[in-house]
Formats: C-alpha cells, structure tokens, sequence
C-alpha cells in the first residue's frame, strides 16, 4: 500500500475515535469536549471518504477503513438532520396567534470583558423581546446597560466578577422571583414567574452552569446535576415552563437529551436549524450552546440568532405562543429506566 493509503487510513482512524469519545461514559472534559463538534466530524469524515474514494487503493485494511468510515458518515448524519429542515419540526407552528399569549425572550452571553455596551443596548433595543437575560455580566455590565431600565421595570441582577453574572430584565410581571445556587456556591441560577398580557403565568429557569474544561471544571458533573437538578424541579410543576440560558452543553449531546428526557420539555430548533451560538469568532467551529427549551404549552413562532456585539456567542431570539390545545399535540420524550437510573446517579455524584 502506498504512502498515501497509510496516510487517509490514519485519518479514518482519527475520524472514527473522535465519533467514539463521548460513548465512553465519563465526566472527564477530555471525552465531553467530543460532544460538540458532530458537525464538524461530519465534515470531516465525509473529505477523508471522498479523498479515499479518489486515491483507492486494492487492500483489505483500506477497504475496511472506507467502509467504518461510510458507516461513520452515516451515524453522524443521523444525529444531525434533526436539526435541519429535512425533519419533521417538534414543536408545532403557530398558526391562530394571540398576541396577549405571547411571549419573547433574548439569551446572550455577553463576554465579560466585552465592552461593547452600546452595541448591546442596541441590539436588544432593535429586538425587543419581552425577556432579556445577560450572562457574564459583572458591575460594569450592570452600570453601563442601565438604559435598559427604562424599558424593563421588572428586573433581577446578580453581577458577579467570575463569568458567572446575571443580569435578567422583563417587560412582563414577575413573582417569586428567587436567585439559587444549585450546585456550586459562585454560580446563580434564577427563578420567577412571568405573566403573559393574557394573565397567565409561567415559570422560567434561568442556567448558565460551568462547562467540562481544563480552565473551568475537569469533569461535567457540576454542569450535569444543574441540568438534572432544574429538570427534576420541572417535572413537578404545574405552570407552563421555560428553561433559557447557555448551557454549555450542544442540544444533540446525550446530557441535554436526558434533561429534555427527564424534564418532559421540547426543543424548538427540531426540525428547524442549528442556530449556533458559540464561537461568534471562529465561523468553522460554532455550536448551539445558548438554549431555550419550552414545554408543550408553547407553539412557535419564531427563533433567530441575532447580531454579535463583539461577544464570543450570539445572542439568540425566540418567540413562543401560548395555547392549551398544544399540549394535548406536542409528545415529548419519555426517559427509559436506564435513563432514569442514569439520572440519579449523576444527581447524587459528588
């Protein structure tokens, strides 16, 4: 075999280990971080097969090869259209709308030493969602939105110096608003229930829990039993609900698909687009980690990602329209024993 043949088979090799990392069952960021780029492997498997298929050559290991990695091609894919047109949407469209039933909301993650405020008032003032959550937001954040104010008298701030700031600003009326923190002592998580102009309330989680990284969190746990931790919390209640914030955690990961599992909401985006979010500076490696996941009460309206403010992530827009009837139409996923058992592991790890 020649020179080049060894060469592709070691990157059909490489392709298929980076496919195989997140199957290995554990916390430890150096097997999370192949959660994310499914995209990019995709990309990456299918040049390798077709750079293969160009130079074949007639020897049974290259053979073996083009064929684990045809195979490897098509698993991917299979991860991926669901979140493209080419899929059936999860959440049903809107279609008789009322407008006192509706509710818009904005996710950024501002970058902390971003200073890039005016662009972002901007930004949000051209947007004009009903909800507006800034994360990474310390005092300075706080201090040079403030034009916000005038336009969102309903408001719940939690600047901190770590990243992990909060800055949530509402047109609509709030209650029971409460700041948690769940899992480690510097990261917020906030709750409250909104009022759509109907009277109807509605409970919102607001997350943003540290990610698996050798700078932040070797392993994902922490991340994992926020996200298990609020599904638990939305499965007993009773108000229509919605989860936003970055997760730091892509919506096809197996961690995201057990809280969708556990916490019986949908994600809007089947069916309907990637609408990645990070990294705004690195066009060939972005992936969806700012989320707003609804539970079946909604329907949709409308999910955009809006102009980037000199952030690393996008800021990304949703519009969801409340009606009863949907509930009955929209199923969401049921968690197998496994998955429940799953669960309270990661629950209870230390």
């Amino acid at each position: 075999m020649e020179t080049i043949g060894y060469i592709l088979l070691v990157l059909a090799a490489v392709n298929l280990v980076f496919t195989l990392m997140p199957f290995v069952r554990s916390d430890y960021w150096t097997f999370r971080i192949f959660d994310f780029p499914r995209l990019q492997k995709l990309v990456l498997s299918t040049a390798t097969l077709v750079l293969m298929c160009c130079f074949y050559q007639d020897h049974l290991a290259y053979q073996a090869g083009m064929i684990l990695l045809f195979v490897n091609c098509i698993f991917l894919l299979k991860i991926i259209v669901p979140y493209t047109f080419l899929y059936p949407v999860w959440v049903k469209k809107a279609r008789n709308i009322k407008e006192e039933n509706c509710v818009s909301l904005v996710v950024s993650n501002v970058f902390q030493d971003n200073t890039a405020y005016r662009e972002c008032v901007e930004t949000l003032l051209a947007a004009d969602a009903d909800i507006v959550l800034l994360l990474e937001a310390d005092q300075k954040w706080k201090e040079n939105v403030s034009r916000l104010e005038d336009i969102y008298p309903y408001r719940i701030h939690v600047p901190l110096d770590n990243t992990y700031g909060m800055l949530f600003y509402s047109k609509l009326p709030v209650r029971n608003e409460s700041v948690h923190y769940q899992v480690e002592e510097d990261i917020p998580s906030i709750f409250c229930q909104l009022q759509l102009p109907s009277g109807i309330w509605v409970q919102l989680y607001c997350l943003h829990p540290a990610p698996p990284s050798p700078t932040e969190n070797l392993r994902s746990t922490e991340r994992d039993q926020e996200l298990l931790l609020t599904a638990e919390k939305v499965k007993e209640q009773k108000l229509p609900v919605i989860v936003m914030g970055d997760l730091n955690d892509v919506a096809w990961s197996y961690t995201t698909e057990l809280f969708l599992k556990m916490s019986g909401l949908l994600d809007p985006r089947i069916g309907r687009g990637f609408y990645n979010s990070f990294n705004a500076r690195t066009p060939l490696m972005r992936f969806p980690l700012d989320h707003v996941f609804i539970s079946s009460h909604f329907e949709h309206i409308r999910i955009k990602r809006l102009p980037n403010f000199n952030s690393d992530h996008f800021p990304i827009y949703a519009k969801y329209h409340y009606n009863p009837v949907a509930e009955k139409t929209q199923e969401s996923l049921e968690p197998t024993a496994e998955d429940r058992e799953i669960a309270q592991e990661k629950r209870n790890a230390v």
